[in-house]
């Protein structure tokens, strides 16, 4: 009989609880996954079943991250009595046929299974190793089945952590000396494939707790356990006064709640992980769990359980490390660091790796003594305290960075974020392209971003290119591949008709390049000219807003739920639909990429997209249809057109290629062609 290879779908009840009873006889190995895994798997089209008469004898379970091109397998599985068949190969290269446009599918394995020469022979390579989280502290090899496409690209994804507080309970669970079955949904949080996606962190609460344990040998295997979490110690006066914030809102939510030392503690917990400046804390607790409502509001943590954590990682990942919103409501100032005050900034900027103190000092000095005129840039938040500092200059084309760094705070990530692409803008503003950190030691959070932006190790430096072209792959490939022979690094040739995903890589990688004759879609938004303002500050508010650090690379744009052909990645281009006059309204005003397209309820997008702002829960609601729901389009990296385009001469760009336009286009998104978009872009950016 056949084997036959199956998309599993959510509709497929029957199949996925057949696989779910495969996955479950070889727990020992693969780790558990509790059905809500494999059910969500399927709804995300990652979950692929071999399937023999009405016998599922393998399947594959793989996760597609929204912000990477990169394909996350974390089970494969043949049932013992069907292996030699070639049942795993199959399933591998279903996957490969599926989803072609991914860069890779990226897999880890304990090493002690001494399964090298299965990856090998199914055609993945080695690709690094970590520790895992385990009891036993295994080591983890990771392995890589590149599906043929650039290989400078595989080295631009980069795979950030969210990092996740756990209570008393959760920690018990993984490292108690005594097991219990109620443990498995926390384990999961250990398996291999999470390795390098989740590191868990501990509170002083916890550590309090584990004191209070009366066994002793309990006690001290539980307190040597905490050396494989990351410990947090948040200022206490913070956490007092946000426990009491906490304890406040609660009594009023719930007004049955009996306020006693054990909500205390757990409110503790949230306070802890808030002032921290985290978001997630994993907790099987129900009273805990009765009170994350609470904690979202008043703290902004997210309370939730073990099975949340590894069913949406990528979510709570993203909403964790990039903030937008709260960039927003803070106002930074930036301003030259003046002769003399390099002293101060050291406190504020603890450096690593050999470079102390006074040597930091020194490197920044010493950027006044040349004949380079180097602008050296200090961000201040609303306090008044030093949360980056970055210099640089132009040389020829290349802007050269020599310090970039961020300081310890909550939005460090997205500071972190923010200032590349700012980078980016000043190089391609300056007319550079290429764009060189040799600051021998930057931030951690600016070298963990940096990958998804296009940067590369060349040499101990951070290096990006910046191709200013939107035009055919051919065009784009060779200034790109120009550019890079001055780096001596190879590009492989871009060619015409290249899926969706690997163009929208490209276009993010090389900013600001548009690869036109890509399969990726493009689109005309229609948009209000409040919402223009509010997003892109276009038309300009009467009291200007601080535009330190540019527009937020990540927003979020809310609309009725009717589809009109969106998929996603795509380019966006912003049309503001109205306005009391002509320089308000009814231009075009910028572009953007499209990351991701949502329906759902008003208040389900709210609480997803809640971190990038400007929207309220209200507002969101308005967006929503008689079918009550809405559609909430993620996008990014927008750019602002130094010359609007105006409806007149966006329809005479349409008629002068022949393409049938009349302004009921512009009633609600729609579709273009990939030749009219450019058309706009290149009029968008024409300086004569």
């Amino acid at each position: 009989m056949a084997i036959k290879l199956v998309s599993v779908s959510p509709a497929q009840d029957e199949l996925i609880k057949r696989t779910i009873a495969l996955g479950d006889r070889y727990t020992r190995t693969l780790g558990l996954l509790k059905p809500p895994a494999y059910r969500k798997a399927a709804e995300d089209g990652g979950l692929l079943a071999a399937v023999e008469g009405d016998e599922v004898i393998g399947y594959a379970l793989f996760g597609l991250p929204k912000r990477s091109a990169r394909i996350r397998l974390a089970h494969l599985c043949v049932a013992e009595e069907q292996r030699g068949r070639g049942i795993g190969r199959k399933l591998v290269e279903g996957i490969r046929g599926r989803y072609p446009q991914r860069l890779g599918i990226k897999a880890k394995c304990r090493r002690d299974y001494n399964l090298s020469g299965m990856w090998q022979s199914l055609g993945f390579v080695p690709d690094g190793e970590v520790r895992g989280r385990g009891r036993d502290g295994e080591i983890l090899d990771g392995w890589w089945l590149d599906l043929g496409h650039p290989d400078l690209f595989t080295e631009m994804e980069s795979d950030a952590l969210l990092v996740v507080t756990v209570d008393h309970g959760v920690f018990a669970d993984l490292r108690s000396l005594t097991d219990s079955a109620d443990a498995e949904e926390s384990r999961a949080l250990e398996a291999g494939w999470m390795a390098d996606l989740v590191e868990l962190a501990y509170t002083p609460q916890l550590v309090h707790q584990i004191r209070d344990l009366t066994i002793t040998a309990e006690r001290q295997h539980q307190q040597a356990a905490l050396s494989g979490l990351r410990k947090l110690s948040p200022a206490s006066a913070a956490v007092d006064t946000r426990s009491r914030q906490l304890l406040q809102a609660a009594t009023q939510a719930i007004p049955e709640l009996t306020v006693d030392p054990g909500v205390r503690l757990r409110l503790r917990y949230v306070a802890e992980t808030s002032c921290a400046g985290l978001q997630v804390l994993a907790t099987r607790d129900p009273l805990l769990n009765r009170l994350a409502d609470v904690a979202w509001e008043v703290a902004r943590v997210r309370v939730v359980s073990p099975s949340t954590v590894t069913l949406h990682v990528d979510e709570l990942r993203q909403a964790q490390m990039y903030r937008p919103a709260d960039l927003m409501g803070t106002e930074f100032r930036s301003g030259e660091v003046a002769p003399g005050a390099e002293e101060e900034l050291v406190a504020f900027f603890n450096q690593t790796g050999g470079d102390d103190g006074s040597a930091f000092a020194e490197r920044l000095r010493a950027l006044d003594q040349g004949t380079v005129a180097w602008r050296r840039e200090l961000l201040r938040d609303g306090q008044g305290h030093p949360v980056a500092l970055y210099a640089w200059a132009l040389d020829g084309r290349t802007l050269v960075v020599p310090i970039l760094r961020t300081a310890t705070h909550p939005l460090e990530e997205t500071l972190a974020r923010q200032l590349l692409f700012l980078l980016k803008r000043l190089g391609r503003d300056s007319g550079a392209e290429i764009v060189r950190v040799s600051d021998p030691h930057p931030s951690e959070a600016a070298k963990s971003a940096a990958g998804d932006d296009g940067f590369f190790e060349r040499r101990g430096e951070l290096v990006a290119l910046v191709v200013d072209v939107c035009g055919t792959a051919a065009e784009v490939g060779t200034v790109a591949g120009g550019v890079a022979r001055e780096l001596s690094v190879d590009t492989a040739a871009l060619q015409p008709g290249i899926p969706a995903e690997l163009a929208s890589v490209v276009e993010r990688a090389w900013w600001p390049a548009k690869v036109i004759d890509s399969e990726l879609p493009s689109f005309l938004v229609p948009i209000r000219p409040r919402w223009s303002t509010e997003l892109f500050n276009v038309p300009a508010m009467l009291i200007p807003r601080s535009e330190t650090l540019g527009i937020s690379r990540e927003h979020v744009y809310y609309r009725s739920s009717g589809r009109r052909g969106e998929s996603v990645p795509a380019r966006l281009l912003w049309y503001v639909s109205e306005g009391s006059s002509p320089s308000e309204g009814q231009m075009v005003v910028g572009s953007s990429r499209l990351d991701e397209v949502l329906i759902d309820t008003p208040d389900a997008l709210f609480s997803k997209f809640e971190h990038l702002g400007v929207y309220g829960q209200a507002e969101v609601r308005e967006a929503a249809d008689a079918s009550g729901r809405a559609m909430a389009l993620r996008f990014s990296d927008t750019e602002i057109f130094p010359k609007p385009v105006t409806l007149r001469r966006l329809t005479s760009l349409a008629r002068e290629r022949g393409i049938p336009w009349s302004p009921g286009s512009l009633i609600s998104l729609s579709k273009i062609s990939s030749e009219l978009f450019q058309a706009v872009y290149q009029e968008g950016h024409r300086t004569t």
